[in-house]
């Protein structure tokens, strides 16, 4: 598919028109108060003030990183007085949850902001950006947990049962609790989900310390505590993958998950008078916001204005794509725009 926009395909800011090659580009801008420019494209957008939800995710968030940082000091020092690789190692990985969770928050704060003219979409992508570092700082623990498990594994010692099993009981509790505040909000966010899906994987992991404790207590196995360090890892690794790819495939621009262009193109060529789509390109802004950018050839303009408003309701209503610019032609201008 060719690309007219050169060197970007991303659609500018209010007010913006194109003199190339002698073939003027038109654009009817049209914003949340209705203001109407000239007849030729079409360029529809919201710049929505902060939610009542990003306010209350804000709120969870910082709840959450307060009582988990808390639980993290306590597990820490219950590990170290226990002798507990695996008490250590959970310590450890609900800590980098409380990093990721911190730097959720600022992201959110961040998506908050007003564009500027030199931030034309605000600091929304921010949101994105921390999502793949959080992603990345698991990773590296999950690293520091096989080495230092794998020491453990070669040189056993005893461990204090009692006060690891009480300690991870108290995991699965803040843990849940936890999960259970982030559930609330909305999954499709790749932040909040990968919060989610941590917070609910360190429950199940504290449930596994509890279930080491005990085996050690009954059997005498101290190796147990090294081998149940193995399994932390590997569920934080299993439950990161998915969140660091879907984080580089936003970051490079990648169609947002759960939206095909063959179906936006059959959905816009079904709209009244389109004969063709090209340039067509589809964009995550932010972790939970996308947006598009496409000629249309249509033979009549008359009732431009009303055809944008069917096309840029369509995109919302079926695609969940909240900013789309439309160039309505003619004829195709791929040459000379």
């Amino acid at each position: 598919m060719s690309d007219s926009h050169s060197p970007s395909t991303r659609p500018s800011e209010p007010g913006h028109s194109h003199e190339e090659s002698g073939k003027p580009c038109a654009h009817h801008h049209e914003d949340s108060h209705g203001h109407h420019g000239s007849h030729l494209g079409g360029h529809h957008h919201s710049h929505l003030p902060a939610s009542a939800s990003s306010g209350t995710l804000s709120t969870t968030l910082i709840f959450s990183i307060a009582l988990n940082l808390l639980f993290v000091g306590a597990e820490a020092f219950a590990g170290w007085i226990s002798n507990s690789v695996a008490l250590l190692a959970d310590a450890g990985h609900n800590f980098g949850d409380v990093l990721g969770l911190a730097l959720s928050l600022f992201a959110v704060r961040l998506s908050l902001r007003p564009p500027t003219e030199r931030h034309t979409w605000g600091l929304k992508r921010s949101t994105i950006l921390a999502s793949l570092v959080n992603a990345l700082a698991l990773i590296a623990l999950v690293v520091i947990i096989f080495h230092e498990a794998a020491q453990r594994l070669l040189a056993p010692s005893p461990v204090d049962t009692g006060v690891v099993a009480i300690t991870a009981l108290i995991g699965i509790v803040v843990n849940s609790l936890t999960a259970w505040l982030l559930h609330r909000h909305d999954q499709s966010d790749v932040n909040v989900r990968g919060a989610f899906l941590h917070m609910l994987a360190d429950a199940a992991v504290s449930a596994g310390v509890v279930a080491s404790a005990l085996l050690i207590a009954w059997t005498g196995w101290v190796w147990v505590d090294a081998a149940v360090s193995f399994l932390i890892a590997g569920v934080i690794l299993a439950g990161t993958w998915g969140i660091l790819i879907e984080s580089l495939r936003l970051n490079l621009d990648a169609v947002p998950r759960g939206i095909e262009l063959k179906e936006i193109i059959q959905a816009l060529e079904g709209l009244p008078g389109v004969g063709q789509v090209y340039d067509l390109h589809v964009w995550r802004t932010s972790t939970t916001t996308s947006a598009l950018s496409a000629h249309l050839v249509r033979g009549n303009l008359s009732d431009n204005d009303e055809f944008l408003g069917s096309a840029t309701k369509l995109l919302k209503e079926r695609f969940g794509i909240s900013h789309a610019t439309l160039q309505v032609e003619t004829s195709r201008l791929s040459e000379g725009c």
